[in-house]
């Protein structure tokens, strides 16, 4: 069995593979041509579905993607919250003459 992709509700994740088709994730799904997303789009988790399937925001609507589908986007404005030490850093305060 192929080790699962975990992912958590608000990460942005991009399509790497395209899928045959797409299910909508509505209370009613509905199979749509896999042309609806494109290769590369990023998209955001809002939930995590039952068979392996996690709900995902793109432009054209929300959609049931298998993890195999998708990959972690990293934006180059993340930072780590603590630094190697492990302590998280802090800023000096301020001094006033008074």
């Amino acid at each position: 069995m192929s080790e699962e992709k975990q992912f958590v509700v608000g990460d942005r994740v991009r399509v790497i593979l395209m899928p045959p088709y797409v299910k909508t994730a509505e209370p009613m799904p509905m199979l749509r041509p896999p042309n609806v997303i494109q290769l590369g789009e990023e998209g955001v988790v809002m939930d995590r579905r039952p068979g392996g399937y996690w709900g995902v925001r793109f432009t054209k609507g929300t959609f049931l993607m298998d993890s195999q589908y998708l990959e972690t986007v990293i934006a180059a404005n993340d930072t780590p919250h603590a630094s190697a030490s492990g302590t998280i850093p802090t800023v000096p305060e301020e001094t006033t003459n008074g």
